[in-house]
């Protein structure tokens, strides 16, 4: 008899595979992403806009590939993951349309560079290479325990990812980019799937040590000297970003990332502990001699002084946003987020939200965002082997910690990191890399959801059967 319900994804015999429900929620998501579209039109030019055939017609068809290659290679994967990805990808999309729209920002761009080019018909085309590289997982990923084998081999591809931007020229102080001609990759955004995998690989074989071999002291388990190299060596590794990089982002979900591992595989608090203290006195120390650093820490403490403000007024024009915006929000758009400057359709994206969406509007998105991660840990509950339930909560703690990170560097909770919101901000190195996690995610939970093999028949079953009085 199945124990399942309609929303656990714990697998078990005769587990339905709930495509129909992704499919409902697939269209629900395309209308939500379509409806918002006209509403953009109506609201800045009085008429419906003149792309929006173009741009359902597109939508439509990625979100329908999509789920027709779920639906056949992974047929019992979380049925909630694609709609949800789907549903930012075409929020992400009429997000930068508004934004592409604001006289300002054309004049800005006319006056700096020539000439303006909109960013909404490239988004939607690196949104098309993202559903290419999803399908490619969902089909050459038939077992993601494969990726158990190359643990070493995605240490030393990651490794190599992080140091790449080190030789290219800095981009607003940060040197995050690899360029190469005309294309523009960020390779931290790959980076942060690949050293999952690797982690993953490592903990699975080392979390007994990790866990069972420390002494305790006031509470605390405390590792061995021995035990602590990796934590010592992630943690100089990350500092080591932060000051040749000047990335506080990317240096934040490397060394967050792998003490949420650590803390899953061994369940000592101890790690989390030392993961604070580490963290906290790395980015204190290189705080107080990198100026990069030193500057957004700075605009961070008093975003509205007349130093802040004299270098750069962003900061201060996000909290104003959030503050035009109340509680229901202004309108699509109605505010003035513009403002902002170039960075209006990236990192400060979530501000538009804030002012024409409102708090309402605020909450429904991170909402969103929280989904997929509980789905993501879901998966990793339901996992049958330790590799793959790693994995998920690796991969979900990545994107968790990207969404706080850049969240809250936009709302003043923390230094601002320079990092993309997955999904919805401008930025082809993020929406594919974070295609590729939404397909491995979806391939792990596949697994986990597949109905379990009848068992086999026991011989002795069959012998006691003749022994009879």
């Amino acid at each position: 008899m199945s124990v399942v319900t309609n929303t656990t994804t714990i697998g078990a015999i005769d587990a339905p595979s709930r495509r129909n429900t992704e499919l409902g929620l697939m269209v629900f998501a395309i209308l939500i992403s379509v409806f918002a579209y006209a509403n953009v039109g109506l609201a800045i030019n009085g008429e419906l806009p003149s792309g929006m055939l173009g741009y359902g017609l597109g939508i439509t068809l990625l979100g329908g590939v999509a789920h027709l290659v779920v639906r056949k290679f992974a047929p019992y994967a979380d049925p909630l993951l694609l709609p949800l990805a789907t549903l930012l990808n075409g929020l992400g999309l009429v997000l930068i349309w508004r934004l592409d729209q604001s006289p300002r920002l054309i004049q800005r761009a006319e006056t700096l560079w020539g000439q303006f080019s909109p960013d909404a018909p490239k988004q939607l085309m690196y949104s098309a290479i993202g559903i290419a590289l999803f399908v490619a997982v969902l089909v050459a990923l038939k077992d993601h325990r494969i990726l158990q084998r190359y643990t070493y081999i995605s240490m030393a591809v990651a490794l190599v990812l992080l140091i790449l931007p080190i030789f290219f020229p800095a981009v607003n102080g940060a040197k995050i980019w690899v360029s190469l001609g005309p294309f523009h990759i960020q390779p931290g955004e790959f980076a942060k799937i690949i050293i999952a995998i690797f982690f993953s690989g490592y903990l699975m074989v080392k979390r007994d040590a990790l866990a069972l071999a420390s002494r305790r002291f006031m509470g605390l388990y405390l590792p061995r000297g021995r035990d602590l190299g990796p934590i010592l060596v992630i943690w100089g590794m990350s500092i080591l970003i932060l000051v040749f990089e000047t990335d506080l982002g990317t240096s934040l979900l490397f060394f967050g990332l792998f003490v949420i591992m650590l803390y899953v595989a061994t369940e000592r608090t101890s790690w989390i502990v030392f993961g604070l203290l580490m963290s906290a006195v790395g980015a204190v120390g290189v705080a107080t001699f990198e100026p990069h650093v030193q500057q957004r820490v700075d605009a961070w403490l008093d975003p509205f002084s007349e130093k802040t403000m004299a270098h750069s007024d962003q900061i201060a024009q996000a909290l104003m946003s959030f503050g035009s915006g109340g509680t229901l929000g202004t309108g699509w758009g109605q505010g003035h987020s513009d403002l902002i400057g170039f960075a209006a359709n990236a990192d400060f994206i979530l501000s538009t939200v804030g002012e024409e969406l409102g708090l309402a509007g605020m909450m429904a998105v991170l909402l969103i965002y929280g989904l997929i991660v509980e789905r993501g840990v879901r998966t990793a509950l339901a996992a049958r082997d330790p590799f793959g339930k790693l994995l998920a909560i690796g991969l979900s703690g990545a994107f968790a910690i990207q969404v706080f990170v850049v969240a809250g560097g936009v709302m003043g909770l923390i230094p601002l990191t320079g990092m993309t919101m997955p999904f919805l901000a401008a930025g082809g190195s993020s929406v594919i890399a974070n295609w590729a996690l939404i397909g491995i995610l979806i391939r792990i939970s596949d697994t986990a959801r597949r109905p379990a093999p009848a068992p086999a028949p026991s011989p002795d079953a069959e012998m006691t059967q003749v022994v009879r009085p």
